[in-house]
């Protein structure tokens, strides 16, 4: 009967996931790439050693990081035939095990109360050491001693370590240290715990106590913890206790999915796993079930240029899905064409029966969420917002709301244009257009705020009235009740879901990577992000960028991160075969050969690097080149641009072309000027003078 149970365990498993699954006991490390069936891996391995009589299902403790993971798991393993495994969050198992403890722990009395407010506590502490903290401070002050606690930080150690990690504190690293201070003396006057405390606490409760060790390591003798590149040190510090220096330990995670370092979890323990166990079983699961084989190359791509310690377990996917459409590279003027575009693409699948909630657009922010959640809204298709509120229901917005209209009803300064007047009424508020704030929160307030003068932007010859009347109409037009629609979500709130459709949009620097990505590990982590948003797609998947945020507005750098990709909608659109060859060539993506970000705007093609990287170009080759121009323009009577363009002519003096082949890549050369010019150019190239050029034959 057990043989039989477990062969139907391991029935329909991959060669790599019944190597996890069948794995011997001891420490095990499952590298499982996104969309590789993580999870069908490890509730087999946890069922199969249940089935097979290894393992007594009441001496497993799965540990997960949300309560909806724990849940799944728990059913999938009753479906199994292991009932009766504990499969708990890190929080739900330490909560669950100091409440039976306490009493014993705490000399007879009771458990302390846990927070339920951080913020409110936070607030008075930051009073406390002379500083005022609004709600969006207070948020940033309580992930600042979050992210200290999880890291086993000490309220005096804060200010030393905060530096360390390049933290961005909403204040001076020392008073948020004082702030940390006080918060932790308000909390012990009252009686209360947090959650770190709480797992501070079962810490203390098994190393301090040998009963309580004694009979926590009798009851729980196998370990399986889910994502593991999330774990902080904290949590490890708990694993470690509940293993007493056991071994029986199955970890499953993927490193390339690293994306919460911010709050203090460290992919190091899932890096140096296979070196803190010599011993331990490794094994990768590298089929994507998930995604089409166009967007796994393409998901490929994009993390096989990561570096760090993270990229050393990199998963290289393959996809088992039929072939699909290639990925959709696509480029507009500004964010709100963007916006547009993506709306009426989402209109279309809606059409074409793909269900709204299988479409989903993401983000690197927030804040972002405004233009699409109106352009849905403008052609009629719902959207859901998840992770965030709507855009104008967010506290900073109605607040600024209220003041934009109060400054409507003053006598407006003659001339003053919209974008101003908006800005002076949110300044009114404490917003402050050139000062993005530190932390978390009231960055995201502040964009949220930068958002409203976009629009301004947009609308500029609208009066501050007029303005209010098109935010109430906006507002009104996103707030029908929906059943389901097209997700909206950041990308943070994206992991671990998954759609038919998904729109990766405003892929430009400063905003994927975001500006505050300073280092290289967090530039690196906005390279996961991305590969986040690209694993979530099945079958279709479109990638986008305005040129400028509003219409006319400055140009911006697309991700530095996309790969080489071919073809766009413009290389389709048009019928004649030589308008798509040309456009294809149009939409080829460049890399800079300087930095390596990709280059899409024509001069900077032409160059082969961005306008802020250093400049190589021959000064003197250059100036002969402009002199021969100026002569071959007068012999053929027509303006030197009609020659080369100064682009052109500045890509040249950079690139140095020796050869035929060497000349074609720089974009705007094309086979009639290489006959007509070709030879020449590269004769200077190569030292010769103008006067030996100005009269030799074109090339055979």
């Amino acid at each position: 009967m057990a043989d039989d149970a477990a062969a139907q365990v391991l029935a329909g498993l991959d060669p790599e996931q019944r190597a996890a699954v069948t794995a011997p006991a001891g420490p095990v490390c499952i590298l499982a790439g996104a969309g590789t069936g993580k999870t069908r891996a490890i509730t087999r391995r946890i069922a199969y050693r249940v089935v097979s009589g290894e393992i007594d299902p009441r001496r497993i403790l799965a540990v997960t990081f949300t309560a909806r993971a724990a849940g799944q798991l728990r059913e999938r393993l009753a479906q199994l035939g292991a009932d009766g495994v504990q499969a708990r969050t890190f929080h739900a198992a330490g909560l669950r095990q100091l409440r039976y403890f306490a009493p014993r722990l705490l000399a007879g009395r009771q458990m302390p109360e846990l927070v339920d407010s951080k913020a409110r506590l936070v607030t008075l502490a930051a009073a406390r050491a002379s500083l005022r903290a609004d709600r969006t401070t207070a948020r940033d002050l309580a992930s600042e001693i979050e992210w200290a606690k999880a890291n086993l930080v000490e309220p005096g150690e804060y200010a030393a370590a905060a530096v360390k990690a390049q933290r961005e504190p909403p204040f001076e690293a020392a008073k948020v240290g004082e702030v940390f201070t006080a918060y932790e003396e308000l909390k012990r006057a009252r009686g209360l715990i947090d959650f770190e405390d709480m797992l501070r606490a079962a810490v203390w409760g098994i190393e301090e106590h040998p009963d309580v060790a004694e009979q926590i390591r009798s009851q729980y003798r196998h370990f399986v913890v889910d994502e593991y590149q999330d774990v902080n040190p904290l949590q490890q510090r708990l694993l470690d206790a509940w293993l007493g220096g056991r071994r029986d330990l199955t970890v499953v995670g993927d490193a390339s999915q690293t994306i919460y370092s911010f709050t203090g979890a460290s992919a190091t323990y899932l890096v140096d796993f296979p070196r803190r166990f010599r011993d331990a079983v490794v094994v990768r699961l590298v089929r994507d079930y998930r995604s089409t084989p166009q967007v796994v190359t393409l998901a490929n791509n994009v993390i096989s240029q990561a570096r760090g310690g993270e990229a050393r377990l990199r998963v290289a996917l393959q996809g088992q899905r039929p072939p699909g459409p290639e990925p959709d590279l696509r480029i507009f003027s500004d964010e709100p064409a963007e916006a547009a575009a993506v709306a009426a693409r989402c209109r279309e699948l809606v059409a074409a029966g793909t269900p709204a909630r299988e479409i989903a657009v993401l983000f690197r922010t927030n804040a972002q969420s405004q233009a699409y959640e109106e352009a849905l809204a403008e052609v009629g298709v719902p959207a859901v917002v998840t992770g965030a509120a709507r855009f104008f229901e967010r506290p900073e917005v109605r607040q600024a709301t209220m003041a934009l209209r109060a400054a409507a009803k003053s006598p407006p300064v003659p001339d003053e244009p919209l974008p101003a007047q908006v800005t002076e009424a949110l300044v009114a508020t404490g917003w402050q257009p050139d000062a993005p704030p530190g932390g978390g929160a009231a960055r995201e307030r502040w964009e949220a705020l930068a958002a409203l003068v976009t629009l301004a932007e947009e609308v500029a010859s609208s009066s501050l009235a007029d303005f209010c009347a098109e935010l109430a109409r906006r507002e009104a037009i996103q707030h029908t009740p929906t059943v389901e629609g097209v997700t909206l979500a950041s990308l943070h709130s994206a992991k671990g879901l998954e759609w038919d459709a998904v729109f990766l949009v405003g892929l430009a620097e400063g905003t994927l990577p975001t500006t505050y990505a300073r280092t290289d590990e967090a530039v690196e982590e906005e390279r996961r992000l991305l590969y986040v948003g690209i694993t979530r797609a099945r079958q279709w998947l479109w990638l986008s960028y305005g040129q400028s945020r509003s219409p006319g507005g400055r140009a911006r750098r697309p991700c530095r991160f996309l790969p080489q990709l071919a073809g766009s909608a413009a290389a389709s659109d048009s019928g004649d075969p030589a308008q798509r060859r040309a456009a294809r060539r149009r939409n080829q993506v460049v890399a800079c050969r300087v930095c390596g970000a990709t280059l899409f705007a024509g001069a900077d093609r032409k160059l082969g690097r961005c306008p802020d990287c250093p400049s190589d170009r021959d000064e003197e080759l250059y100036e002969r080149l402009r002199e021969w121009r100026r002569v071959v323009a007068g012999e053929q009577h027509v303006p030197a641009y009609v020659v080369f363009t100064d682009a052109t002519m500045a890509a040249l003096a950079e690139r140095s072309p020796q050869t035929v082949a060497e000349l074609s890549a720089i974009g705007g050369i094309g086979p009639r000027k290489i006959e007509q010019y070709g030879e020449a150019v590269i004769a200077l190239v190569a030292g010769a003078s103008v006067a030996q050029v100005t009269n030799l034959p074109p090339p055979q």
